[in-house]
């Protein structure tokens, strides 16, 4: 999408392009509240390491007391000098420090869920911005997970790249200075090799183990879409019988991913140990060479505590050095393919001087339309008609001549190759979308409802409709009284995608929404193709109501829906092949005459076929009345 501002762009092998990326939605420039947090929670973040360091001294000079060999009487105050009192400024030092732990991770928590809020919406709202094409081709199932990471990971970056690496290296740098000033180069040379040595073989484990993670989120990925189209296919599955299979199918994915998953714990066991030598080998030489200046008289019982208690202490954010790069590698890895799809372009956009819709009547016009979804397989070949405002135009023609794809084109879920569609003369590339879809309604062959209320479905035609609003609307559509008859009444649910509805009370709620939006245009695709005769019949009354004095365009495959449009226009392999009236159509002989003939044969037949097993089930009936 030319000019369009990049939002966000995840690397796992360069996070710190990613870090700085983010960094927008960790120190939002729109929330100086959140801001003042930061500033805060970095204040004591600050304040605690500098607490911290004071812990291991008390340590050192509560054993020395304790030994009777205390010698920092002129650094403490009086009160502080006894062992006792040493011990519980220990112990009260600890305390203070996870105080204002706990204090830091209180304000910043905001700050978090801030970050992960704004970019699962960007995420969200990018999403429905994307072409028809990029939802027909993706998995529902792989995409939720996909984002479901995401935002988890999302939330570890933010969190750990605040909150813990700048006060790790804080802490590095205040321990490296104490066992310089304190004990002399050599002790600084085996901590800087030990710290150096552990974040080396970290890090390229760690890296190690990116790929295997990799796989574990594809075969999770996996996993979820057979779930989800599996289940959303409930009924196709128990029609064939086919529980196993979609099991074994299942089972395949979860066993990819149970064996990557296990492959992440041992390398993660293998990664822990690893540390847990470079560690172990770095702290025995420093003790060892403590334990001989004991010995020597140059340190006391209290130095080789505090060395050790020191060393401990280092231990844990060397330890979280550890966890974080993990964590962060980790969450990159899980918010890539998050970020991969922040990064696809919207294949169908508004031009920047783009404005809104002027509606005056609707009325339409398709002027040497070519399009192709494939370019190696032309659908529409120079398509020119127009739909008269206040008027009816229906398109007709054999499967896959590009009937349903005029709607698509009409609605800009695609833009053609070449030539022109206009709305009272302006044609639709130059308007913004959303003002031309809100001058659009649209009753499709298969009305997907959401798994809400049915008053809930009616009202997304517009939101802010009221309830008396809503119910006309359903009188309209003819399901008033099948609504009132339900124990719930309009707060009635309708289960996944309106199963719990028939074909024809879906087709109701959707021409119900279709009514309460009051579109000036009207776009029936195959309303009532996939309902029997009678239904139908029905269902044609409510849609002819609704499009008197509308600008509509019918796509029909029952010729028989068609009969009273103003004109109809008959495709064939993507080009125009008779135009005009029902009548004058027939007369003429051609291809639409000899559609109508092979369906009027095929309703009869149906009706033969329906009288011959009623008049079949009355002989039985009779027969087995009691004799008299």
């Amino acid at each position: 999408m030319a000019g369009k501002k990049k939002i966000v762009s995840a690397d796992a092998t360069n996070p710190f392009e990613t870090l700085k990326n983010l960094w927008p939605y960790m120190w939002p420039s729109e929330r100086p509240d959140l801001k003042m947090r930061v500033v805060w929670a970095t204040l004591y973040l600050v304040l605690a390491k500098f607490v911290l360091m004071g812990v291991p001294y008390f340590f050192k000079w509560s054993t020395d007391a304790l030994n009777g060999k205390f010698d920092a009487q002129g650094l403490l105050p009086a009160f502080m000098v006894g062992a006792l009192a040493l011990i519980i400024a220990y112990n009260l030092t600890r305390i203070i420090q996870l105080g204002l732990n706990q204090l830091r991770d209180a304000l910043f928590a905001s700050v978090g869920q801030y970050a992960v809020r704004q970019l699962a919406y960007k995420t969200f709202v990018h999403m429905h911005q994307l072409s028809l094409r990029f939802h027909l081709e993706r998995k529902t199932g792989g995409l939720s997970r996909i984002i479901e990471r995401g935002t988890k990971g999302i939330e570890t970056i933010v969190r750990f790249t605040i909150l813990n690496s700048v006060p790790t290296v804080l802490e590095f740098v205040l321990t490296a200075v104490i066992f310089w000033w304190g004990y002399g180069f050599s002790y600084l040379a085996v901590t800087a090799v030990t710290v150096c040595a552990y974040i080396w073989f970290t890090v390229k484990a760690s890296d190690w183990r990116i790929s295997i993670r990799r796989a574990m989120n594809d075969s999770d990925t996996e996993a979820n879409t057979k779930a989800i189209d599996s289940l959303l296919n409930f009924e196709t599955v128990k029609y064939f019988g086919n529980e196993d299979m979609e099991a074994k199918r299942f089972d395949a994915s979860m066993a990819r991913y149970e064996k990557s998953a296990t492959d992440v714990w041992t390398s993660l066991g293998w990664l822990n140990f690893g540390q847990g030598v470079i560690f172990g080998l770095g702290t025995t030489v420093m003790l060892v060479m403590s334990g001989l200046a004991v010995q020597r008289g140059e340190q006391s019982i209290g130095d080789f505590v505090f060395v050790n208690a020191l060393l401990l202490q280092l231990a844990q954010p060397l330890n979280f050095i550890g966890f974080v790069y993990r964590e962060i590698r980790q969450g990159l890895t899980d918010i890539e393919q998050m970020f991969d799809l922040l990064e696809v372009e919207a294949e169908v956009v508004d031009k920047p001087e783009a404005k809104p819709l002027a509606i005056g009547h609707g009325a339409i016009a398709f002027r040497d339309v070519h399009f192709a979804y494939d370019p190696e397989r032309p659908i529409l070949k120079g398509i020119s008609f127009d739909v008269p405002a206040g008027k009816t135009v229906a398109v007709v023609g054999p499967s896959g001549a590009g009937k349903s794809t005029l709607s698509r084109l009409l609605y800009r879920f695609y833009d053609i190759q070449s030539g022109a569609i206009t709305v009272d003369g302006q044609d639709i590339r130059d308007i913004t979308q959303k003002s031309l879809r809100a001058a659009i309604g649209m009753v499709p062959q298969d009305t997907v409802l959401f798994n809400d209320t049915i008053a809930y479905n009616i009202r997304y035609g517009r939101p802010g409709a009221s309830d008396e609003e809503v119910m006309t609307a359903a009188e309209i559509a003819q399901i008033g009284d099948f609504i009132r008859r339900l124990p719930d009444g309009p707060k009635t649910k309708v289960g996944e995608r309106g199963l719990k509805l028939s074909g024809g009370e879906k087709q109701r709620v959707a021409i119900a929404r279709t009514i309460l939006k009051a579109p000036p245009i009207l776009i029936l695709d195959e309303a009532t193709s996939a309902l029997d005769t009678t239904t139908e019949q029905e269902i044609q009354s409510a849609l002819d109501l609704v499009s008197k004095n509308r600008t509509t365009l019918v796509i029909a495959h029952r010729l028989s829906t068609v009969i009273n449009a103003d004109e109809i226009i008959v495709l064939k392999d993507g080009q125009i092949a008779e135009r005009g009236t029902h009548e004058a159509l027939l007369q003429a002989g051609g291809l639409y005459a000899s559609m109508w003939n092979r369906q009027r044969e095929a309703t009869q037949a149906e009706e033969q076929l329906k009288r011959a097993r009623e008049n079949d089930d009355l002989g039985v009936v009779t027969r087995l009345q009691p004799a008299h």
